[in-house]
């Protein structure tokens, strides 16, 4: 539980960095994923170069990084597509809280899980935090727009779902950082592809930028990443998507204290529900808890 934790906090660094980034050299928000997906990736690839680390063998292996990488370019673009649409906060309610509930519908469709009711409240807990701390849009979108950016979100948060779901599965020979390392650079390969051919990736490779680039690839995405998918070894994935919803209210935290923003009733209500339903989620998963219980009277019968 630990490293999702961990996960959800290093993430929520992730919105801030990306934004400096952004200030400093003007990228656009597919050029700043596509940076961050290939020098996180590659980061961890020198790594295990360095430690003497073979590249994994069999198509099992390789079709999982396949996957991991395809899913990861399909999340970060389908998210910032939805935000050029309308507004970040739409975006980031639809795509951050649709992710929980899709994963807890696909683990009841296949069996891995039952939706039992210390869950259910946990997954509602959780998305009343999230609408009262992000907020919902003002409405002066087009309605086309709303529809469209809905249509990404809901994209990103099944690309993310899917991530987790399959992330939970371990291949046997593939470990957790050789999996991040090799599939983030063929998802930032295909991001840099995309980014190249609309937005432009070129910007002044000064020190701060630079230093920007490494702190996003670093800490929210391959140490976080490492963690999510460490995680998910020993939790059920919808508990680690509903985790996941302390990007948003570290992001929130860090907004306040760095650049100033100030959180309102709603958004203080907000975080304090969101915290909640970690805890929640975090007290369902000890040994004696409300699902491990339920979980051993479904075995006994």
């Amino acid at each position: 539980m630990r490293y999702l934790v961990i996960s959800g906090v290093l993430w929520g660094t992730g919105g801030l960095t990306g934004s400096l980034l952004r200030r400093a050299t003007g990228l656009s928000p597919v050029a700043v994923a596509a940076y961050r997906l290939a020098a996180g990736g590659a980061l961890i690839l020198i790594l295990l170069l360095l430690a003497g680390r073979r590249l994994p063998r069999g198509r099992a292996a390789w079709h999982r990084i396949g996957v991991i990488g395809g899913l990861a370019a399909l999340f970060q673009a389908s998210y910032f597509a939805a935000v050029a649409l309308t507004s970040v906060s739409l975006a980031t309610l639809i795509t951050i809280g649709a992710s929980p509930v899709l994963v807890l519908v696909a683990e009841r469709l296949t069996g891995r899980r039952r939706a039992d009711r210390w869950m259910l409240g946990t997954v509602g807990l959780a998305l009343g935090g999230l609408v009262l701390l992000v907020g919902l849009p003002s409405g002066t979108a087009r309605p086309a727009a709303v529809l469209g950016t809905a249509g990404f979100a809901l994209l990103a948060a099944a690309g993310f779902a899917t991530v987790t779901l399959v992330g939970g599965r371990p291949v046997p020979g593939l470990d957790d950082l050789t999996t991040v390392g090799l599939g983030f650079v063929l998802g930032g390969v295909v991001l840099l592809g995309l980014a190249g051919t609309t937005a432009g990736l070129e910007f002044h490779p000064a020190l701060a930028p630079l230093g920007l680039v490494a702190a996003l690839a670093i800490g929210p995405t391959a140490l976080a990443y490492s963690c999510y998918f460490r995680g998910l070894r020993s939790a059920p994935a919808s508990t680690a998507a509903v985790v996941a919803l302390l990007e948003p209210l570290t992001g929130a935290v860090l907004a306040a204290v760095v650049l100033g923003d100030r959180l309102g009733p709603a958004g203080l209500a907000g975080a304090g529900l969101l915290g909640g339903a970690v805890l929640l989620a975090a007290l369902g998963r000890r040994p004696g808890g409300p699902v491990a219980l339920a979980s051993g009277r479904a075995r006994s019968t």
